[in-house]
């Protein structure tokens, strides 16, 4: 069950909100009832202050009214029951992030009451650069999925509060909620509860502003949900021109000579006169653009409208939040690269795995024979996109080697936050020869079957490694890791120069990527492989 609690002064600030216009009070409605949600929209009800604007359009059948407390009815209580948690999002913010790291935090806390923020400064392929004394760049980090990480409960109401519905009656005291978010708080720690406070990588479009209006309309209509309503139910003259995403209401009148620029909407009975020029915003319905106007990143309400207004301001999409670059690459579905590769790959870990079936449990018998511990190693890389799997191997070390790898740091032999010790003490016998013959490495055909690796690629490595390079070497995730590679099969291994070798090979590979490249870089690996076996014998 969700809760939508707007305040007086949001709709004090927030004129379109209770507009008379169909489309915009429609769009904004969608994005409360979809606010913070854990269940589908009808669990959502939205609370307005007793003294509301009256307007029709609000036909909402879950509303319910509040003075100086809110009193949920009774109804509201028992039907919240059948869900583990109730929540109470701030009517100020729609917010747009990964349900599943709300998930989460919810499994892995303890409490009965969690509040949570949602910060676009966590959002996923960011980067972060970490500043020692002196104003001295000590490194930088970048990150390729959504975080979450603690926060500090303020005196203003976060964006969702989450109460566990087993205690709900005795910290909402039946049902009866502090409108005022200090006394709300006063309620619960009457309790002895403790409420942490999360804030995770998302969207947030603020209502009582005009940008956050203007990005949450802008991005409601770039969604599937609305493509039915961009219509062509209005009479336009024969020279307007309109351009982009642009809805329409009943009865818009578009002048001679008017340009209309998307994302925009223009709702019922709107009249755009002749020379008018409206880019990015919203018309609230009834109102008239006058001749010559340039109305651009604005909403046009009622009490608000002054059409003449200019503003040569680019309010930014809060909808899209990425970095400055893009350096990954993309292809056609049917191409090469998405496609026959695929199939490809497909069918050689299955010829590969059926021909190492039998072997297989003498290999794993050998493992656990040899030294304590599982057969296979885990360990976290990223694929493509940065996507994090776990990248499977037959187990050649002895178990928690990782432990030891810092008290070896000393003897690193790569340059780059790779590590490689030459005869490595962590290395069991068994582990020696499987590394030698390449046979530790059959597990990563599993790995290809699930869609997270391939048989040619750049080299699946960990965050750690990616995050400490520059965002153009971002282009080898463009793909899924490779078993082999270009970098396998060239690197020289010369002191100081690898880890700038794998990058350079790998982006080189995703640049020229074609079948021509992988048929090579295969029948080379073949040959190493082989001669590699036949030196153990």
């Amino acid at each position: 069950m969700n809760l939508v609690l707007l305040h007086k002064d949001v709709i004090n600030d927030s004129p379109a909100l209770f507009d008379s216009s169909r489309l915009l009070t429609n769009i904004i409605l969608d994005g409360l009832r979809s606010n913070g949600c854990l269940s589908d929209r009808s669990n959502t009800i939205i609370a307005l202050p007793q003294n509301k604007p009256t307007v029709s359009l609000w036909d909402y059948s879950n509303i319910i009214y509040y003075e100086k407390e809110l009193v949920l009815p009774a109804e509201t209580i028992r039907k919240s029951k059948a869900n583990e948690w109730f929540v109470i999002s701030n009517g100020r913010f729609v917010t747009d992030f990964d349900r599943r790291l709300l998930r989460s935090i919810l499994a892995n806390c303890q409490d009965d009451i969690i509040a949570v923020n949602v910060s676009p400064a966590l959002l996923s392929y960011r980067e972060e650069v970490r500043v020692g004394s002196g104003n001295t760049i000590g490194g930088f980090r970048r990150y390729y999925r959504d975080s979450v990480l603690p926060d500090e409960i303020s005196t203003d109401w976060p964006c969702h509060i989450f109460i566990k519905t087993k205690v709900f009656d005795s910290f909402l005291a039946n049902g009866v909620s502090a409108i005022n978010f200090s006394e709300f708080v006063e309620q619960f720690s009457l309790k002895s509860a403790k409420c942490p406070c999360f804030k995770v990588g998302g969207n947030v479009f603020d209502l009582k502003t005009e940008s956050g209006l203007l990005n949450l309309l802008t991005k409601k209509i770039g969604s599937s949900r609305y493509r039915s309503n961009y219509t062509t139910n209005y009479k336009s003259a024969t020279n307007a021109k309109i351009f982009g995403k642009v809805m329409a209401g009943n009865n818009v009148q578009i002048a001679d000579d008017a340009v209309i620029v998307g994302p925009t909407i223009i709702d019922d009975n709107v009249k755009i006169e002749r020379s008018a020029v409206i880019r990015a915003s919203a018309i609230s319905a009834g109102l008239t653009v006058p001749e010559g106007s340039f109305v651009q990143n604005r909403i046009l309400a009622e009490s608000t409208a002054k059409p003449n207004y200019v503003n040569n301001n680019q309010i930014k999409n809060k909808g899209v939040s990425v970095l400055s670059y893009n350096s990954f690459r993309t292809w056609p579905i049917l191409s090469y690269p998405r496609c026959i590769k695929r199939i490809a790959d497909i069918i050689a870990a299955v010829v590969v795995l059926v021909l190492f079936a039998p072997v297989i449990p003498a290999i794993a018998m050998a493992i656990k024979l040899n030294s304590h511990g599982p057969v296979f190693f885990k360990h976290k890389r990223q694929g493509r996109y940065g996507k994090v799997f776990s990248c499977l191997k037959f187990r050649t070390m002895i178990n928690g080697a990782d432990k030891f790898q810092e008290k070896l740091r000393f003897k690193n032999q790569v340059d780059g936050p790779q590590f490689k010790v030459e005869d490595d003490p962590r290395v069991t016998a068994i582990g020696r020869f499987l590394r030698d013959t390449f046979i530790d490495e059959i597990p990563q055909f599993i790995n290809i079957l699930l869609g997270q690796m391939s048989l040619v690629g750049p080299r699946p490595s960990p965050e750690a490694e990616n995050s400490l390079s520059p965002g153009w070497h971002d282009a080898r995730l463009s793909v899924r890791p490779g078993i082999t590679g270009l970098w396998q099969v060239r690197r020289t291994r010369q002191a100081n120069q690898d880890f700038q070798e794998w990058i350079h090979y790998d982006n080189e590979y995703v640049k020229n990527l074609s079948l021509k490249p992988d048929l090579l870089i295969c029948l080379q690996t073949i040959r190493k492989l082989t001669i590699s076996f036949a030196k153990k014998f």
